[in-house]
């Protein structure tokens, strides 16, 4: 659409007193209207369907809507500066419907930003809370300005004010790496956590050029997509406290500002201008190297909160449209967070889908994460809905057609719908029950080892193999909870550097200390504990559906035991790199493991109906096809077989013991040209293959071993 504009506004003569500017739209006459002075500028009327701010050849369009407002004025600022230079309200005859659109001429885009004043009803009990004396943010502003450095607050003032952004980055002929779900390994990572720390090694720690830099390491992991946490504009500063001289901050970035504009404080260098020309490098080298990137994106609040948090844009627009509200007037809350966007509101749907089609279209973005999707399945009254407007309008998208939509299919509210989540064969879902029953599983827990098979051959009791063979996203760690590290190191959580006196975050964990509460020197432990990560990544990359892993737990990051470090910005949540030489094996065998999954497709998909007269899937105990999953049975053995066209066949056996003791498992007899070859065995730390010498193995403890059959 702003290409469109360029078109039809090249016949803009900075003498003329008239001047011809065709409107958007298909069949709309060329209008000669004249030109207007408002505020010492000369105006006309915009291009209505083109929200937000957008330069065009010898000025900038202007669009902005409010259902209820009584009037808009513009407001023009100089860089930096916290009073406007110039107010330049929209008169009646400049808007159309509930739109306010206005070209201003002679605006250098890089010598102002921008804002609004929006006036009407305040009657809060309807939800019209409007207040004329405030500056608000642009719902579509592409960039935000007033806190550019990172934990530096503005200083007095209005906080936000956006800036027209010039679209002029060179994107060549870099294509999408349009990677199956099957053959994804996603990697989920935090942008300034990630490089901050000082042993990252890189020269721009804790931004975009930071992660950029730090490809060749993703690389040589074997990953092919990385999730990254919000980097919408968000406030770190929001709720920002010191506790015991600790300063904490909003960190992890779940509070939206502005859902169409960057990060500015992710940047190494001011952009002017520009802004997200630095994510948009990092998304296109990334491309290049096959590595999809996605966005953890928050769509079911925003960072105004309640009726006492802050007032800066949607509040003063519409409230009672962008908001869940009570009959009273008072925002539902069914984010945790304060407030609950009116997602399948129509206004509210399409900027949802104006956002993501401009992520798509202007940053080359592969996919998205949904933060507490199932509040876009709510309705106006908090009620689920079977067929959610907003959820089957971005799965038939076209513009969306090739991205990965990936939902966290629960809400704070208590609507928890994995499995079940509105889908259309289009969403794929966090498998919240595959990370539990995965962990009490490898924990030792009695009764679980029917669910821990079902969950690795790839949750088809939850997911049709069907209507849903996509649907599952594998994980057993994330951001939110214990690092793998800390999975086997706390049995408790320690969240008391938070300032909640540990009342925050989880206390169902599924964890086990091995032992012994927090580090130790205690070699045994420690053995133990790494064992019990190789097993947890050993049955994750072994598992059918697609698999995320945390970024850190290759190399045994840890967060210290606590498991909602949202507020940490320090080494709490900063990758310690020193661990990488640490745990050096660890990280060759999470290498290991990604390669063995890309070796074996029987993995990551059905290839037929069976071969040597095995089925596609198989369940097994000790004892080859007998299967009683007692609640004292802790040994599973789930069996693929299959074949691609003109291949070999391709059969893995995966064996997992989480019982305490040692096991002997018979393996499924082979045809006279196989044999069983171990490739992977948990118990040691360097990893090899090694034929089977006869057809039962002797388990030891708490291990998994894979294998694969191969000719003789």
């Amino acid at each position: 659409m702003a290409q469109e504009i360029e078109r039809t506004a090249r016949g803009y003569k900075e003498n003329d007193q008239m001047k011809e500017i065709p409107t958007v739209g298909v069949s709309r006459a060329i209008h000669l209207i004249p030109m207007d002075k408002i505020g010492g500028f000369e105006v006309r009327p915009g291009f209505y369907e083109v929200n937000g701010a957008t330069a065009i050849p010898g000025g900038v369009n202007f669009t902005v809507h409010s259902h209820t407002a009584t009037g808009i004025e513009l407001l023009l600022f100089k860089r930096t500066a916290s009073e406007p230079f110039a107010v330049l309200p929209f008169p009646e005859n400049y808007r159309i419907g509930n739109v306010y659109s206005m070209i201003v001429f002679k605006l250098n885009i890089e010598e102002f930003e921008y804002a609004y004043r929006v006036d009407g009803p305040y009657e809060p009990k309807k939800g019209l809370i409007f207040d004329k004396t405030r500056y608000l943010l642009d719902p579509y502003a592409k960039a935000v300005t007033g806190q550019s450095v990172w934990g530096v607050p503005s200083p007095g003032g209005q906080h936000y004010k956006a800036r027209v952004v010039k679209n002029d980055f060179d994107w060549g002929t870099t294509g999408y790496p349009l990677i199956p779900m099957q053959d994804l390994i996603i990697y989920e990572l935090h942008v300034r956590g990630f490089t901050n720390h000082s042993s990252s090694g890189v020269e721009n720690p804790g931004t975009f050029a930071g992660l950029l830099e730090k490809l060749p390491y993703l690389l040589e992991l074997g990953v092919n997509a990385v999730e990254l946490m919000p980097i919408f504009e968000f406030d770190e500063m929001l709720d920002y406290r010191e506790v015991d001289g600790e300063k904490l901050y909003n960190y992890w970035g779940y509070n939206t500002v502005s859902f169409f504009a960057p990060n500015t404080s992710y940047a190494a260098s001011t952009e002017y201008n520009r802004e997200g020309n630095e994510l948009k490098h990092l998304i296109q080298e990334f491309n290049r190297h096959g590595i999809e990137v996605y966005l953890d994106v928050v769509f079911n609040h925003t960072a105004e909160g309640d009726e006492n948090g802050p007032f800066f844009s949607f509040k003063g627009f519409d409230n009672n449209i962008y908001y869940l509200l009570s009959p009273e007037g008072n925002y539902y809350n069914f984010s945790g967070c304060g407030n609950t966007m009116n997602c399948n509101h129509p206004i509210v749907q399409q900027m949802i889908i104006d956002c993501l089609r401009y992520w798509v279209t202007t940053y080359h973005i592969n996919g998205f994460r949904f933060d507490l999707a199932s509040i876009m399945s709510r309705n106006e009254d908090g009620l689920s809905m079977s067929k959610p407007p907003l959820l089957q309008s971005l799965a038939f998208d076209p513009i969306l057609g090739n991205v990965k939509l990936i939902a966290e299919a629960w809400d704070a509210g208590g609507l928890y719908q994995v499995g079940n989540f509105p889908s259309w064969n289009r969403w794929a879902e966090w498998n919240g029950r595959y990370r539990d029953d995965i962990r009490r599983f490898l924990k030792g827990d009695g009764g679980m080892a029917k669910a821990a098979a079902m969950r690795i051959a790839g949750s088809h009791d939850i997911y049709d193999p069907l209507e849903r063979q996509d649907a599952s996203v594998n994980f057993i760690t994330c951001h939110d909870g214990f690092t793998l590290h800390d999975l086997y190191a706390y049995n408790e959580k320690h969240n008391e550097k938070n300032g909640w006196n540990n009342t925050d975050g989880s206390d169902d964990n599924n964890s086990w200390n091995c032992g012994t509460e927090g580090e130790t020197e205690d070699e045994e432990i420690n053995k133990l504990r790494l064992r019990m990560a190789r097993n947890a990544c050993a049955l994750l990359l072994c598992s059918r559906g697609t698999p995320m892993l945390l970024a850190g737990d290759e190399f045994g990051n840890t967060q210290f035991g606590n498991n909602n470090p949202y507020c940490q910005d320090n080494e709490v949540s900063w990758l310690d790199w020193n661990l990488l030489e640490k745990n050096q094996n660890l990280f060759e065998f999470f290498k290991y493991m990604i390669r063995f999954r890309k070796e074996h497709p029987v993995l990551r998909k059905n290839l037929s109906d069976g071969v040597l007269s095995f089925p596609d899937i198989s369940f097994h105990g000790t004892t080859p096809w007998s299967r009683g999953y007692m609640d004292y049975d802790r040994y599973i053995g789930v069996m693929f077989a299959g074949r691609e066209e003109k291949c070999r066949p391709d059969i893995v056996y995966v064996a997992a013991n989480s019982y305490w003791e040692e096991v002997e498992v018979i393996l499924p007899p082979l045809s006279k040209e196989f044999r069983w070859v171990c490739a992977v065995n948990t118990w040691k730390e360097r990893q090899g293959r090694k034929a089977a010498e006869k057809d039962s193995v002797v388990m030891p403890p708490r291990t998994v071993m894979v294998f694969e059959a191969l000719s003789r």
